[in-house]
């Protein structure tokens, strides 16, 4: 299924029009959606997206089986498996890497967690 293709929360153009995105690219984009958006902050799905926001306030031993629960719970609704979780801490910033398979595909996603 194609989807709208976003780019630092923009619609990208393709010339006149707007361009898709399909396949593996569609879902990495549906994932880090997911995951980067608070979840409980939309009116109508407040189902949608993750509480990984939160895991600053959580004490640090708690932190990495947080971040898995917290992927675990965004990305229910998606045909993937959550393999592993990854947090690095280095400061004030943390980093989390998610390993996903799909459709026989390992995927990778990073992001820092703010």
């Amino acid at each position: 299924m194609a989807e709208l293709k976003l780019k630092n929360g923009d619609y990208v153009k393709a010339g006149s029009r707007l361009d898709k995105a399909e396949g593996r690219e569609a879902l990495l984009q549906r994932v880090l959606f997911k995951l980067t958006a608070r979840r409980g902050r939309f009116p109508f799905r407040e189902d949608l997206g993750s509480r990984l926001w939160r895991l600053g306030t959580l004490p640090r031993q708690q932190r990495q089986a947080a971040a898995r629960q917290f992927v675990a719970e965004a990305l229910a609704e998606e045909d993937l498996t959550v393999e592993s979780v990854e947090l690095e801490e280095q400061g004030d910033r943390t980093a989390l890497t998610a390993r996903l398979l799909w459709e026989g595909q390992a995927l990778a996603v990073t992001l820092d967690i703010q």
